[in-house]
């Protein structure tokens, strides 16, 4: 076996995988079952082949080969294989719970598992990427099947809604998104990563086309990761979508994003001297401000903003556009340090933020009912474990110590710090400190507040409740330990 096909299992699995899942519904149209069962063997084949690729890239195995097939489009190593095992991790949350969840409405189809793997691999051709062809390729991939899935409730007005603000806007930032890719290879004369980082470095660039599009490409990625200004679509998508959808949008959905941003940083943004002694053409400086100011921007919008709803699917919803605003700040340091913190805090965001959901799902119980901060009150007294999870997770989300959101914060204000960008780790604390009053006050309304109904809906114990308790755990062990998930992430730099 080669070791080309080898790298390329996870990417082999996950777009067969999609294509069977499809042909078995449409033979099978009436089974329920199929598609489950299928998506859940095929992501966990997609995390196993990740780990396995991840594991022989730290051994110091060489499986580069010759790219025959892929023709160098694609990349592999520690980077690509540890994000695929974190969007497999995300995906796979997301179909355990879906089928409660979905069940609970009335609406499970086997639709919805296959739009899960196409955009499983359209997140994991984003972290491959090292030409902009395919970088593009995976970006319509996933944003396409997300417009589907934001408007998976087709009876629900605020679902389709949903799906119509997130394609309308999403086809107008793609302009953006190609049009900078369009001036990048006007300025370099190459789509392929590492070549137009070596015309940068060496002067050959055109600079004018070369700042213009990488401001364009800026901007389209800052709108997938719902960074200001570009983040005025995420609310709406989020709080109108099902629940399930939203967790898995900001979620994996961002960490994608932020894994594409990381790529086009390394490329664009190259740090120092080239060997030759050469200075990057490009002035860093510029750039760097500009993402460091949309990061500062972003971290205040989304907890000003989260501090005054009412609607507890609104408030995570904005508090996932300011939880963007501090992963750019891994962007903004630009080293090695600033990318093992962003990664370190995509994955403790994304057990938080999809733990946080299940529990507001499996609270819903119908679409659109039991989302106000007064439909909490008492829960304590009603569901006291779950109550009890969803305080850890709210602890956890605004950077409490000792949980897990509190190391993140902390590696990724101290990488900015050391490339001197204190006053965005000021702004980031303020930030923090305005995040603490909507994040408690969800708790207070748990906690000391009475509600009528006292004593509450038995909820039945299935996968959605399992899951509810795996993912806190996650986020204690890594609060517990965070020196050892940071030491694995640092392994795939």
């Amino acid at each position: 076996m080669s070791s080309e096909f080898i790298l390329l299992l996870p990417l082999i699995i996950v777009g067969v995988m999609s294509v069977i899942s499809i042909l078995v519904d449409a033979i099978n149209p009436n089974s329920k079952n199929s598609g489950y069962y299928l998506s859940i063997v095929s992501i966990v084949a997609v995390g196993g082949f990740a780990l396995n690729n991840f594991y022989l890239n730290i051994s110091g195995i060489n499986l580069d080969g010759a790219n025959l097939i892929t023709s160098n489009m694609l990349s592999f190593g520690g980077f690509s294989a540890f994000f695929d095992l974190l969007f497999s991790i995300g995906a796979l949350l997301i179909v355990l719970n879906a089928r409660n969840y979905l069940d609970t409405v009335k609406t499970e189809l086997n639709e919805f598992y296959n739009l899960v793997l196409y955009a499983l691999a359209g997140m994991m051709v984003m972290a491959h990427s090292n030409h902009l062809l395919t970088l593009f390729i995976g970006i319509e991939l996933m944003s396409i099947t997300f417009y589907i899935m934001a408007g998976y409730f087709r009876f629900a007005s605020q679902s389709v809604e949903a799906s119509l603000k997130y394609f309308l806007l999403g086809a107008f930032s793609t302009g953006f998104l190609v049009y900078g890719m369009a001036m990048l290879y006007g300025s370099t004369g190459s789509m392929f990563f590492p070549e137009i980082t070596v015309a940068i470095v060496s002067g050959s660039a055109n600079n004018a086309y070369l700042m213009f599009g990488a401001a364009l490409m800026i901007m389209g990625l800052s709108f997938k990761s719902s960074a200001f200004p570009f983040h005025q679509w995420a609310p709406d998508v989020y709080s109108g979508a099902p629940t399930v959808v939203t967790s898995f949008m900001s979620t994996a959905g961002k960490a994608a994003a932020l894994s594409a941003f990381i790529i086009i940083a390394k490329t664009i943004i190259p740090m120092g001297f080239d060997p030759t002694g050469l200075e990057s053409a490009v002035n860093t400086d510029k750039l760097i401000t500009a993402i460091a100011a949309i990061s500062a921007l972003t971290m205040l919008v989304g907890n000003i903003t989260a501090l005054v709803q009412k609607n507890v699917k609104r408030m995570l919803a904005y508090s996932s556009v300011a939880h963007a605003g501090y992963m750019l700040m891994g962007i903004v340091a630009n080293t090695a340090a600033g990318w093992s913190a962003l990664m370190f805090y995509a994955v403790v965001y994304t057990f938080m933020q999809i733990g946080a959901f299940i529990i507001v799902g499996l609270l819903e119980r119908d679409t659109d009912k039991n989302l106000e901060y007064d439909d909490y009150a008492g829960l304590s007294k009603r569901q006291p474990a779950l109550a009890a999870i969803m305080a850890l997770f709210m602890f956890s989300l605004a950077g409490i110590p000792p949980m897990a959101g509190f190391f993140g914060k902390y590696y990724l204000f101290m990488s900015v710090i050391n490339t001197g960008h204190l006053w965005l780790a000021l702004i980031a604390v303020v930030s923090s400190i305005i995040s603490v009053v909507f994040y408690i006050g969800l708790i207070v309304k748990m906690y000391f507040t009475d509600s009528e109904d006292v004593e509450g809906e038995s909820l039945p114990w299935n996968a959605s409740r399992m899951l509810v308790f795996v993912t806190s755990a996650v986020v204690l062990i890594i609060g517990l330990n965070p020196g050892g998930m940071l030491s694995f992430i640092k392994s795939a730099l």
